[in-house]
């Protein structure tokens, strides 16, 4: 089995916050961008099934781990938890703006539909797959200290703590996978996670560009105009899929870990503004949260 290369003295600490409960939302919140707004609005919509799909793939194969694994996992499902009550509340804000996101709701519904009879290993990859996608964008939110420069504090703020919880258990999904995976041979390993790889790739920005066009399609904004927003967002200015590359690449080398790139000076740039916020903890295994 590869070697656990998660740092010894992480800690994954739930902050429970909450954010923007009594604000009013712009349509275009994000610096009155048609484009970023689409964008986190996408995947915003994407989180509360998905991350409870996460939870639930990796609690499927928490039996016999370490003990330092198994605690990873807890605080791993109570920051979850918290992330999918928090988009929770986003999008119901992104709905009264007067977006209809109900058929990009369905979307991430039949996907998670499509899972049942699978393997359970099939789904822990899926998700291993996705919570290294989620980590590299929150690379992107955090390591640019203009990024939220236009953004109302409120809704930058939630960004930014989903962000640095994501990069604090970026490792959780992939050591238990390694747990789940101790009897296999390091090629059969790579062979399974790389095919999950291309095939979620695919699948995360077909879906995401098409939630996208969705979105502007409402703003009146389609054809040549919103093929070239989209474009330019993506790779351009600010480049959030080329930006991503490098990270993707590494995914697919020989002794990848998440924690090869230890990235906690981000998480320390942004982490004290969250220090009152230590979880009043929601029950760990909730995969289901209901926004206050």
């Amino acid at each position: 089995m590869a070697k656990d290369k998660t740092p010894v003295d992480l800690e994954i600490t739930p902050r429970d916050l909450r954010f923007g409960r009594e604000l009013k939302q712009e349509r275009w919140w994000f610096g009155g961008d048609p484009f970023a707004t689409a964008f986190n609005n996408a995947l915003s919509i994407t989180f509360p099934k998905g991350e409870a799909f996460f939870i639930e793939s990796v609690k499927a194969f928490r039996e016999g781990v370490s003990p330092k694994l198994a605690g990873e996992i807890r605080a791993f499902t109570m920051q979850e938890v918290m992330h999918s009550r928090e988009h929770i509340a986003f999008n119901r804000k992104v709905a009264e703006t007067g977006y209809d996101i109900q058929p990009l709701e369905q979307v991430v519904i039949d996907s998670m539909a499509a899972t049942r009879g699978r393997p359970a290993i099939v789904d822990l990859c899926v998700t291993m797959a996705l919570e290294h996608y989620t980590a590299l964008m929150a690379r992107l939110f955090l390591k640019n200290e203009h990024w939220w420069d236009d953004v109302d504090k409120e809704w930058a703020d939630m960004w930014r703590w989903h962000a640095i919880e994501e990069i604090e258990h970026k490792g959780v999904a992939y050591d238990t996978w390694l747990h789940a995976t101790r009897d296999w041979t390091r090629w059969q390993r790579w062979k399974l996670k790389t095919r999950v790889m291309l095939l979620i790739t695919v699948f995360f920005w077909v879906n995401r560009i098409k939630g996208m066009k969705y979105l502007l399609q409402q703003d009146g904004i389609t054809g040549w105009r919103a093929n070239w927003g989209i474009f330019r967002h993506m790779f351009l200015k600010p480049g959030i899929l080329r930006k991503a590359i490098p990270g993707w690449l590494a995914y697919f080398l020989p002794g990848f870990h998440p924690w090869n790139h230890d990235d906690r000076k981000l998480i320390q740039l942004v982490d004290s503004e969250f220090s009152d916020a230590l979880a009043g903890a929601p029950q760990p295994g909730a995969s289901e949260p209901v926004p206050a």
